[in-house]
């Protein structure tokens, strides 16, 4: 009888389906993670830590999250806080954290500036048993899973590229055979050959510095294209040749512009901080393989510094530096909904129903359920300790990462792992 109960028990309990992360904001680069059926409670001091990463050595400095693929994860540091310091790319064991291989970027000379903390800030891409990184001065190279190097290029240098301010951020699209990036200035916007690093289109009708936003994909009206954010503009360019369709920029961009799109439906939103705001477009197809945006707003109501927004259902979430909260908009009209302070400002990823919210300032994670009403409060810790080898102008950027089960929050040279799954309630 106890046997019978036993296994009635086992088979009515949801089974854990877990997800890989193998890119930017996870496998469609919008912030979401495929993870479902994790733990729903948790302790009051948070999901159980698995193991931690803190010597130098381990994930190098640096402020780009891993990519997490199967039983590996992947990461690109940095051997220490100045610009001049050697990056590379490391393959770890997601059961420990044990290294796998470890190899350097052999990053080119460039300068930018490094008060908030040498080292790369993007995420590695993995597709189809490669992985591609991109360095802070723009050597983007591809590697095997086994860690050997297929090929390399240098946005500078070949492509007629400009280093951003901080470094180059972006996290390079793999979109069927190619590969998309920004080298920015003359180099504007490329589609390289992911197999051979071929040069496939070079979209020079782009001139606007590259910021450190990362590329999304919107289908307009049956045209792909790829969504971007300049440091002056929103630019759509069609996949297929790299024609320029649209470009937008009412808000003031300026200084740094960070945050990726949000495409929900046929509207895509942009925001950037240091005053700049946010603004909404609608995309419609206008002619053959064409497509046009008209402007729905422009305000203040999220303004978006480093975090990222995430959308869901018919609204956007993100920090506002404006009023220093949590805004939740409506992505059609551009209005607040609701607001609230639930941490400080930061950077936001969504898992099983759940949204994460961690700070940059103190390392504090907010697990929260999300509506249309506002949120509700499911569980809050903060990681063991913070970086001490980060400079003081740098936070805790990296975005959290929910793949198969775990979590992983980066920050600067550490890393911690906790385990979602845990005793199902």
């Amino acid at each position: 009888m106890l046997l019978r109960i036993s296994l009635l028990v086992l088979f009515a309990a949801p089974v854990a389906r877990a997800a890989d992360w193998p890119q930017w904001r996870g496998p469609n680069r919008d912030g979401y993670s495929g993870d479902k059926n994790l733990n729903a409670k948790w302790p009051a001091d948070g999901p159980k830590l698995l193991y931690s990463l803190t010597m130098p050595e381990d994930v190098g400095t640096g402020y780009g999250s891993p990519a997490v693929v199967g039983d590996k994860f992947y990461i690109i540091g940095a051997d220490g806080s100045k610009q001049t310091a050697k990056e590379f790319l490391t393959c770890l064991s997601t059961k420990d954290g044990k290294r796998i291989w470890q190899k350097p970027l052999n990053s080119s000379p460039g300068k930018y500036n490094d008060g908030w903390g040498g080292g790369p800030r993007s995420t590695p891409t993995v597709d189809g048993g490669f992985i591609y990184a991109l360095g802070a001065t723009g050597d983007l190279v591809c590697f095997t899973e086994k860690g050997d190097e297929k090929w390399r290029k240098n946005l500078v240098s070949d492509f007629g590229g400009g280093i951003p301010t901080w470094g180059y951020s972006e996290s390079v699209l793999i979109d069927g055979d190619n590969l998309v990036c920004t080298p920015g200035g003359k180099g504007g916007i490329i589609a390289l050959n992911k197999t051979t690093g071929a040069t496939v289109w070079q979209c020079k009708e782009v001139t606007d510095g590259a910021g450190y936003s990362s590329i999304m994909i919107a289908t307009v009206g049956g045209v792909k294209q790829y969504v971007q954010q300049t440091m002056a503009h929103g630019v759509g360019i069609r996949a297929k040749d790299g024609k320029k369709l649209w470009e937008v920029g009412d808000i003031k961009r300026k200084v740094a512009v960070i945050p990726s799109p949000v495409l929900k439906g046929d509207i895509v939103f942009f925001t950037a901080g240091y005053g700049a705001g946010c603004e909404g477009y609608k995309l419609e197809a206008d002619g053959k393989d064409g497509t046009k945006a008209t402007k729905l707003y422009s305000n203040s109501n999220i303004t978006n510094h480093h975090g990222g927004a995430i959308g869901f259902d018919k609204y956007v979430f993100g920090h506002s530096d404006g009023n220093g909260e949590w805004n939740c908009l409506d992505i059609e009209s551009g209005d607040i909904v609701w607001k609230n302070k639930i941490v400080g400002k930061g950077s936001v990823s969504a898992a099983d129903g759940y949204f994460y919210c961690y700070s940059e300032g103190s390392g504090n994670l907010a697990r929260v359920k999300i509506t249309e009403k506002g949120l509700e409060e499911a569980g809050k810790f903060t990681i063991p300790k913070t970086s001490t080898l980060r400079p003081k102008q740098g936070k805790v950027w990296a975005h959290p990462v929910i793949a198969n089960g775990k979590l992983f929050l980066r920050d600067y040279d550490l890393l911690f792992v906790y385990d979602l799954l845990g005793p199902r309630s």
